[in-house]
């Protein structure tokens, strides 16, 4: 690593798990800063509240955040019953009471309306836009304004635990888009009650889970000591950790020498990938670039500068 004016160039993956009370924003900057790193930037913005699984990249890992982005994420959440909340969790004033506590069985009556494609209502207090400002912000403000319903996946909704006829815990696997704290609210209403999260936990992201995630207290006690760069890189993923997901394809040095100076490479041969979309391009080994596959060609579109092993 040869250090530069801004910091260091360093490029991988940092699962962090995430404390409650602390800004996504605020652990991103504490990570580049016990790294020195040069960029930086994170997978899915966790709120203050919540803990869990905050994949953090450095330098060319940057590149590859949109895919950990569209990528599942696997949530534990605890619904608190009877009091719903502005914010649909615990930080929030409440909006709404009801005396009426849901069964077992009537809360594994209704999780099928909260599998597959689920029609929600986005939380007031979330970072969305309405007219150029945050709905956060507005919120705040006491501003009157609605968010338009979307359409989430949800593969998985579990009912885990009930700790007492006041508290229920879930697990859910869900893709890009879907507020759980919506859920708790919109499942409150649909048991005859009201309900608003007072814990949750992110346990998988993408490809990242909580058996390679380091926390931030282990982190800040690595950056110590005079092995500390060291240290500190045997904590970091490849940058193609990121692209597990999508097919791979190995180029000759002629071909990748094409790529790198942004020029496609006509695709050949019977060994020749027939699907369209995006692939991860290698050679000899080491990732050079994100490519798409249009028409037997291969068009490059994210360039690597890495390190060749």
């Amino acid at each position: 690593m040869s250090r530069r004016k801004k910091g260091l160039d360093i490029s991988g993956w940092l699962v962090l798990d995430k404390p409650v009370g602390v800004t996504s924003t605020h652990a991103v900057s504490k990570a580049r800063w016990l790294y020195q790193a040069k960029k930086a930037g994170h997978a899915g913005t966790l709120d203050p509240l919540a803990s869990g699984i905050l994949p953090i990249a450095f330098g060319e890992a940057t590149k590859t955040v949109p895919f950990v982005m569209d990528g599942q994420k696997t949530y534990r959440f605890e619904v608190l019953w009877g009091v719903e909340t502005d914010s649909d969790d615990a930080e929030g004033s409440p909006v709404a009471t009801s005396e009426h506590r849901p069964s077992r069985e009537a809360i594994l009556d209704v999780l099928p309306a909260f599998r597959g494609s689920v029609t929600q209502i986005p939380p007031k207090f979330s970072a969305l836009k309405v007219d150029g400002q945050r709905a956060y912000d507005l919120a705040r403000d006491g501003e009157e304004f609605d968010l338009e319903p979307r359409i989430v996946e949800v593969e998985r909704m579990e009912l885990v635990d009930m700790p007492s006829p006041d508290r229920a815990v879930f697990e859910t696997d869900c893709g890009k888009g879907t507020y759980v704290r919506a859920i708790a609210r919109d499942m409150g209403r649909a048991l005859g009650t009201r309900g608003h999260i007072v814990a949750l936990r992110r346990t998988a992201v993408g490809g990242f889970s909580e058996e390679n995630a380091i926390s931030l207290d282990e982190l800040e006690r690595f950056g110590q000591g005079a092995a500390r760069e060291e240290t500190l890189a045997k904590c970091l993923l490849p940058v193609e950790t990121a692209l597990d997901d999508i097919p791979a394809l190995a180029v000759s040095g002629a071909e990748a020498a094409r790529l790198l100076n942004g020029q496609p490479v006509l695709l050949r041969g019977r060994d020749a990938p027939t699907h369209r979309g995006p692939v991860s391009v290698t050679t000899d080994g080491a990732l050079i670039a994100l490519g798409e596959i249009d028409r037997g060609e291969l068009h490059p579109r994210r360039i690597f500068h890495l390190d060749r092993p």
